[in-house]
């Protein structure tokens, strides 16, 4: 088995909302460990960033609909979070929710033998998600790296995360479990 680590939208934008701005040093710090752990193993990880661009055509139907675009292409918002430690990994820029949409991703596993991938980032009930739905799709298993997800919105993630654990049989795992993985390809 041949595990990928996906860093998913750790971007200022998502930030500012107040549920996500009040845990975001715990998040970054999440995340820097399953990033640490992951470079300490050899595994291959990836940057997922959202961008858009101003002339509308990468916009979503939602921000279509309500003419208003963000997480524009430069702009400040769009940077990783502070304090995130990504120096030297790749980096992806994706326009839709699914790390997979629009990006070389699925090649990338491929050329890996890839067959899991661990997802870390926000937001569980959105690009989280999304993300694992597709990995499925793709008929690739997905950990989700419990301590280093985190949404806007909590009661919708433990919904969205219940649904894809029972039906995708997909597994949420804490630092240790994901460590371990890394190391030896099982929890």
């Amino acid at each position: 088995m041949a595990v990928a680590l996906l860093i998913i939208d750790m971007q200022k934008a998502f930030f500012e909302d107040g549920a996500l701005g009040s845990r975001q040093e715990a998040l970054v710090a999440a995340c820097n460990s399953v990033i640490r752990d992951a470079r300490e193993a050899g595994v291959a990880a990836y940057v997922i960033r959202t961008e858009h661009q101003r002339d509308r055509s990468t916009w979503t139907l939602s921000m279509l609909d309500d003419d208003q675009g963000f997480l524009f292409s430069g702009t400040e918002q769009a940077e990783p979070v502070d304090g995130l430690e990504i120096e030297g990994l790749p980096e992806l820029v994706k326009t839709r929710d699914s790390a997979f949409f629009g990006t070389d991703l699925l090649q990338r596993l491929r050329n890996l033998s890839v067959d899991t991938v661990v997802l870390a980032g926000v937001a569980t009930h959105n690009c989280v998600a999304q993300t694992s739905a597709d990995a499925y799709a793709n008929n690739v298993r997905v950990v989700y790296a419990k301590d280093a997800v985190a949404s806007t919105n909590e009661e919708y993630a433990r919904q969205v995360l219940t649904v894809l654990t029972d039906e995708y049989r997909q597994q949420a795992m804490g630092a240790g479990e994901v460590r371990n993985l890394f190391n030896h390809g099982h929890a």
